[in-house]
């Protein structure tokens, strides 16, 4: 029943930071910057509101922030840097539109983020009492 829970949450606070993701890149993209450009800053954007709903939406985590946001953000880092070489491949390579591409990208971004988030950056930290 947890797990079920706290899927539903990330799946929901998700939504979210895909929805800050998609508009600020679309609107970058139609002023003109290029995808790896526009990809980039909107990461930065949803790398911010993924952070704030994970910690205490989702995962409920009472870990330093300090140490606990520096492993976010390099955990995201690393799938941002898988996302932008997939969008490479997709729009460079493949000659697939850039929102399309992202869409498909995505897929493979939202489960490495879940897993890194649950099994790395928000596990519960065991006292020594336990």
């Amino acid at each position: 029943m947890k797990l079920k829970k706290e899927l539903l949450a990330y799946l929901v606070s998700g939504g979210i930071t895909t929805g800050v993701n998609y508009c600020l890149y679309t609107a970058l993209l139609y002023l003109n910057l290029p995808w790896l450009s526009s990809n980039s800053i909107a990461w930065a954007g949803a790398v911010l509101a993924a952070y704030l709903l994970n910690r205490r939406w989702v995962f409920h985590s009472e870990n330093s922030v300090r140490t606990e946001m520096a492993s976010f953000v390099g955990a995201r880092f690393l799938t941002l840097l898988t996302e932008n070489a997939l969008l490479w491949l997709s729009i460079d390579t493949l000659g697939i539109a850039p929102v399309p591409a992202k869409l498909l990208v995505s897929i493979v971004t939202v489960m490495g983020n879940y897993i890194l988030c649950k099994y790395g950056i928000f596990k519960k930290e065991v006292s020594c009492h336990e």
